[in-house]
């Protein structure tokens, strides 16, 4: 039996798990990435935090497994996007610490930028809004930020990545700088139409080409680890940012197929196939993976609260002890009573994009208890990404057959059910919910011939459950007005 080791860097953890050929977790680890808030609104990471996690976690993994390193074949990566690192090429250290894609210190570059008249140049080149959730506006503002880092990275002195690339550098011991078109196309500095870097969003926002990785495949061999990591030059062989991995973990290979992860996030991604489909409702059209076949395209849609929301019930107001008492809870009592949630803590992301709007709890009353903000809670959860649907159907004028879903919540299945009802389409969910390090093993694979290719790994996706609506039109048409209501209060409420 041959097996794939998949690293999957995330923003609350880093994770390994090693799959067999049949596309079975065989054995995980797991370790907590700390969080740092130095101000309002910003939020850090250690680089060599990530790396020694990440790192621990392959060994970990491995071992449980109880397999020789020499009968894993092939490692794939996915990572957290958007978060930003900036290091010496000589040394290998960062300079400071990793810019987390929750960060908010840019939005006034953001708004510069927009009021400069440069956003409708963004956004045909990338696919993206000109917003703080982007690498571009955070390199740059480390380059400001760091005496002699410009004049540095000119010289070719210093390198940028997202954490793929970073892992990539570490693995590697610095001989390999790359990113994969799916992590590129979330910078702001990638034309995802020519597939390259682009000069002239470079010079807006003063960034020297010298800093940026080069851009290989998805699934394909990259380059070979070093054999004192793990026992053995293992290939290098998949690379995906975490949604475009769960969405090829999900085999959302024909374009209308959606996957919606549950992450720190929300995530929503609808497969357009070979055509980068531009968005009139607030999304963003994004690279899901480059291989073989080509590029293909997807329409994404971003919330910036989901299971961090759940977080927020455990450590900001202490009313459960662990995540997973969230759905005892909110289940205790038949709706939330009136009470909504809009989890806007760090801004509004798809389909508002609205960096000001701040978080609020509407409709409590003497009656409230703990259980029916629980219940607000996982109904924003729903409420949220039933917007990103609603926005994706508008895009591609392809009715949503059915939502395939995965990440940590996925497991709850009140909070399942609460999706279904609020999108008026089946939720179906996975036997293996943990897609995003399946794609990365997925795309690993192929990468090195493991499977032959996406139809293949398609045969392997196995159904667990499937939640079907349990309500009235009327009902969802009137929770879904209620929820857009409290959605323009959050809005007009300015930090």
């Amino acid at each position: 039996m041959k097996y794939v080791l998949a690293l999957d860097q995330g923003t609350t953890s880093s994770r390994a798990i090693v799959f067999d050929a049949r596309g079975r977790m065989v054995a995980s680890a797991q370790r907590e990435l700390t969080q740092h808030f130095p101000q309002p609104g910003w939020v850090e990471h250690d680089p060599d935090e990530i790396w020694r996690t990440q790192l621990a976690c392959g060994r970990a993994a491995l071992a449980g497994a109880g397999i020789a390193s020499g009968d894993v074949v092939a490692i794939g990566i996915t990572n957290q996007r958007e978060t930003t690192v900036l290091w010496d090429r000589a040394s290998g250290r960062p300079l400071a610490p990793a810019i987390v894609w929750q960060d908010r210190r840019t939005a006034g570059r953001c708004a510069e930028l927009k009021a400069a008249g440069h956003e409708a140049l963004f956004r045909e080149r990338t696919g993206l809004l000109l917003d703080p959730y982007f690498s571009g506006t955070k390199l740059a503002w480390l380059l400001d930020a760091i005496p002699g880092a410009r004049q540095r990275a000119e010289r070719g002195e210093l390198a940028f990545g997202t954490v793929d690339s970073w892992l990539v550098w570490r693995l590697t011991g610095g001989r390999r700088h790359v990113t994969d078109p799916s992590n590129a196309s979330r910078s702001l500095l990638f034309d995802i139409r020519r597939g390259a870097w682009d000069d002239e969003l470079l010079g807006l926002l003063d960034i020297p080409r010298p800093l940026l990785p080069e851009v290989v495949a998805s699934s394909g061999l990259v380059a070979t680890c070093d054999r004192e990591l793990f026992g053995a030059e293992i290939a290098i062989a998949g690379i995906a940012g975490d949604q475009q991995a769960a969405t090829f973990g999900q085999a959302c290979f024909t374009p209308g197929m959606a996957k919606n992860t549950y992450g720190t996030g929300c995530f929503m991604l609808m497969n357009t196939g070979s055509a980068a489909t531009a968005s009139t409702h607030g999304l963003l059209t994004t690279v899901a993976w480059r291989d073989g076949g080509g590029t293909a395209f997807a329409l994404e849609g971003s919330v910036f609260m989901a299971g961090a929301i759940t977080q927020w019930l455990r450590d900001g107001l202490a009313i459960i002890g662990n995540a997973g008492e969230v759905e005892a809870l909110a289940a205790s009592v038949p709706d939330s009573g009136g009470v909504v949630m809009v989890p806007a803590f760090s801004g509004l992301g798809a389909p508002w994009w609205d960096p000001g709007a701040r978080g609020t709890l509407l409709g409590m009353t003497r009656g409230t208890g703990r259980a029916h903000i629980a219940r607000a809670a996982l109904d924003a959860i729903a409420l949220q990404s039933a917007d990103l649907a609603g926005a994706m159907i508008g895009d591609s004028g392809i009715a949503l057959a059915e939502l395939r879903v995965d990440g940590g919540a996925a497991r709850n299945d009140l909070l399942m059910q609460l999706q279904a009802d609020l999108l008026g389409a089946p939720v179906v969910r996975p036997e293996v919910t943990e897609t995003t390090a399946l794609g990365a093993a997925f795309l690993a694979g192929i990468g090195v011939g493991l499977w032959a290719d996406q139809e293949e790994v398609a045969a392997q996706w196995r159904l667990e459950r499937r939640f079907e609506p349990a309500i009235a039109d009327v009902e969802r048409a009137a929770r879904i007005d209620r929820w857009r209501a409290a959605v323009a209060v959050a809005r007009r409420w300015q930090a």
